[in-house]
């Protein structure tokens, strides 16, 4: 079973004139590696999925893996037509991967026993490991506490990534050790790894990523005072990436950085300058 401790980024997709810009993914992907990131998510809901054809997502995939070892890609995987998601998991199994993202399906809102079936069927059919995406906000499938302690104990499933908003079902998870823990609301970050959190899938660690890493490693090592302040240091660029919906916003951090065009897909909008400017002022503090 792989492991997914550290810090993962939800990796963004650049595009330039609507169409995919491997180059600005090269040069980022690099660059996270060079600051000491465990790892990518491709194509979540960062990366715009929902906006990529299938060819579009495998794509993106194949040249993330052209760059970094297979341990450290991690594939999104999501849809609510179960013949399509099981044919489309097949396709990517074909690449040597670390594992699947997959969220409950969305708009259907199925029973608990229709998300423990799904959740069943994806890890019956994997070669990888899965790992749980519990982000109920999205996905208008509440996931409740119990079916998904079950739901882990399913031994093709690795990790959560928790979004669900309730501490008690972080706690629980981590207590029963069935699948690492990993902080998907980056504001709960600090919080989830004192709890025994093994990480985290972030969004805004885009941005200063060394210093997620920092605070990781100075908690690991008991130094909570130290993680503490790299944590608080952090927590006005956190909020301001997700002051307008993601991944806008961190893609505008993204231009200022020089890194990638800061453009989105529709209907997703790009941020507006009003929010540019305060993300500037927020970025300057950062040393960006």
């Amino acid at each position: 079973m792989s492991s997914f401790s550290g810090i993962w980024i939800a990796l963004v997709t650049p595009f330039r004139s609507d169409e995919i810009d491997f180059d600005a993914l090269e040069r980022l992907v690099k660059k996270l590696i060079a600051d000491g990131v465990a790892g990518f998510v491709v194509c979540g809901t960062t990366g715009e999925a929902a906006a990529l054809s299938k060819t579009e997502q495998l794509s993106v995939l194949d040249a993330v893996l052209t760059w970094v070892q297979p341990s450290q890609v991690v594939m999104g995987l999501s849809g609510n037509n179960m013949r399509e998601i099981l044919s489309f998991q097949m396709e990517i199994q074909k690449r040597e991967i670390a594992g699947l993202l997959v969220p409950a399906p969305c708009y259907i809102r199925p029973s608990q026993a229709g998300i423990e079936s799904f959740f069943t069927a994806i890890a019956d059919a994997a070669s990888v490991p899965v790992i749980v995406y519990d982000i109920p906000y999205r996905t208008g499938a509440r996931i409740d506490r119990e079916t998904l302690r079950r739901i882990v104990q399913h031994p093709r499933i690795g990790a959560v990534k928790d979004c669900g908003g309730d501490s008690e079902t972080t706690m629980a998870l981590i207590q029963d050790g069935h699948a690492q823990v990993l902080a998907g609301e980056d504001s709960q970050l600090f919080n989830s790894l004192c709890l025994g959190g093994a990480g985290a899938i972030s969004a805004s660690a885009h941005v200063r990523a060394d210093l997620y890493v920092k605070m990781q490693r100075q908690l690991d090592e008991g130094d909570v005072s130290g993680g503490r302040e790299t944590f608080y240091r952090l927590l006005p660029w956190m909020q301001m990436a997700f002051a307008e919906p993601n991944p806008a916003v961190v893609k505008a951090a993204l231009e200022v950085e020089g890194i990638l065009d800061g453009g989105v897909r529709e209907p997703m909008q790009p941020c507006t300058s009003a929010t540019r400017q305060r993300l500037i002022r927020v970025l300057s503090v950062l040393d960006i």
